[in-house]
C-alpha cells in the first residue's frame, strides 16, 4: 500500500528550482538530506531525502481541524460496562497497548508507574496487549494469534473488547531491507490495516496514539538497526497525515468510521548521545546486549515519557486524569474552549 499524500509540502516550480540551487551551493543543506535529525527538531528548510520533518506536516503541533476532531472523539471516551453501555459509576476506560517486544517491555514499565500514579482516573484500566516477536507484518492480519492473545489479556484484566477506547501503538518490522522510502511505505500500509483492525475488533475505540522506534545505532544484529529505526518515524507521520487530509480508509467520524482518531504519542527517537532539543538522548546502557531491546533504564525512560504524555497532552489528559484534576485546569488551558464547529 502506497501513501496517498505528497511526500512533502507542494512547492512552485520556482521554489523547487531555488531548492535545487541551495542543495548545490550550500554544503550544510546537502548534509541535511542524509543526516538523521529527530523529526521534532527539523528546521523549516531541512528535509530528509526529500521529505519534510515535523510530527505533523512540517509542524510539531496538531493542525487545528485535527485537534478539534480529536476533541469530538474525546466525547466518546467515557466509562463503559462490559457490554459497552455508558456507566459512569462502575464502568471502565481501557487503555490497550499494541505492538512488538520493545512495546511490551516499555508499556509494562509504564503500567507500573501509572498504577501508582495518584493523578490517574481510577476508571482507567491499563492492559498490555503488545507481545514479543509480533511485528507489523504479522499483526496486520485479522487471523493472527496476536489478537487472540489480546482477548485473553483483556479477560484476565476483567474487561471486554467493548471497553477498549484508547490504544498506544508502537510497531516495526524485523530485519527490514530495501531503501527509503520503500520500507517506510510498507510499514505505513501495515499500520493503516492495523488501525482498521482496531476499529473492527473494538467497537468503542476512539483514539490511537502512535510512537515509532527508539535509537537503533547500537544494534549488534540486523533486527532493526539504523537508519531503519529512524525512518520508521516517517511511516507514522505519513499515516497520521493521511488521516488529516481525509483518506477514506482512515475515516474516524460518522457512520462509516474505519479507524480510531490517530495522533502522535511521545516521539521516542534521538540520535544516540547527541541530545535533541528537549534533552532526550540514548546511551548504550539504555539497551541490552543486542543494542535493540531496552534495558531497565531504557524501559523507564520510555515509561516516564508515556506517563508525562498522558498526564499533560491536551486531549489525552481529559480521560487519563482524575475528574477533579481535569475540572481544576484553567479555562484558557482547557480544550472545551476550542471551536468544535
Amino acid at each position: 500500500m502506497r501513501r496517498r499524500t505528497s511526500p512533502h509540502t507542494p512547492m512552485s516550480t520556482l521554489s523547487h528550482t531555488l531548492l535545487i540551487a541551495l542543495l548545490l551551493l550550500t554544503p550544510t543543506l546537502v548534509r541535511a538530506q542524509d543526516e538523521l535529525i529527530p523529526l521534532t527538531d527539523f528546521a523549516s528548510w531541512t528535509m530528509y531525502k526529500g521529505f519534510d520533518g515535523g510530527l505533523y506536516r512540517r509542524s510539531n503541533d496538531l493542525p487545528i481541524d485535527h485537534r478539534n476532531g480529536g476533541l469530538r472523539a474525546l466525547a466518546r471516551i467515557v466509562p463503559r460496562d462490559t457490554t459497552g453501555a455508558i456507566d459512569t459509576v462502575r464502568g471502565r476506560i481501557v487503555l490497550l497497548s499494541i505492538g512488538m517486544s520493545n512495546a511490551t517491555q516499555e508499556f509494562s514499565a509504564f503500567r507500573t508507574l501509572a498504577m501508582a500514579d495518584s493523578t490517574r482516573n481510577p476508571r482507567v484500566v491499563i492492559v498490555d496487549g503488545a507481545q514479543g516477536g509480533q511485528t507489523a507484518a504479522i499483526i496486520a492480519k485479522d487471523t493472527a494469534r496476536f489478537w487472540t492473545v489480546v482477548d485473553e489479556r483483556l479477560r484476565q484484566a476483567g474487561v471486554t473488547r467493548a471497553q477498549v477506547q484508547v490504544a498506544w501503538i508502537k510497531e516495526a518490522n524485523a530485519r527490514p531491507t530495501g531503501t527509503f522510502p520503500g520500507h517506510a511505505d510498507t510499514l505505513q500500509g501495515q499500520l493503516t490495516t492495523i488501525a482498521q483492525i482496531l476499529r473492527r475488533r473494538f467497537p468503542n475505540i476512539a483514539a490511537g496514539y502512535l510512537s515509532s522506534r527508539t535509537y537503533g545505532g547500537y544494534a549488534t544484529t540486523t533486527l532493526n538497526p539504523e537508519p531503519y529505526a529512524y525512518e520508521s518515524g516517517f511511516a507514522v507521520k505519513w499515516l497520521i497525515d493521511d488521516q488529516i487530509v481525509g483518506v477514506p480508509e482512515l475515516g474516524y467520524e460518522g457512520d462509516d468510521r474505519r479507524a480510531p482518531w490517530l495522533a502522535w504519542g511521545p516521539y521516542l527517537w534521538a540520535n544516540g548521545t547527541t541530545p535533541r532539543s528537549d534533552g532526550l538522548l540514548w546511551e548504550r546502557s539504555d539497551f541490552v546486549d543486542d543494542g535493540t531491546h531496552p534495558s531497565q533504564s531504557g524501559r523507564q525512560k520510555v515509561a516516564r515519557m508515556l506517563l508525562t504524555f498522558f498526564q499533560t497532552d491536551l486531549i489525552a489528559r481529559q480521560w487519563y486524569l482524575r475528574r477533579d484534576i481535569v475540572s481544576s485546569i484553567p479555562l484558557d488551558e482547557h480544550p472545551t474552549t476550542l471551536d468544535l464547529r
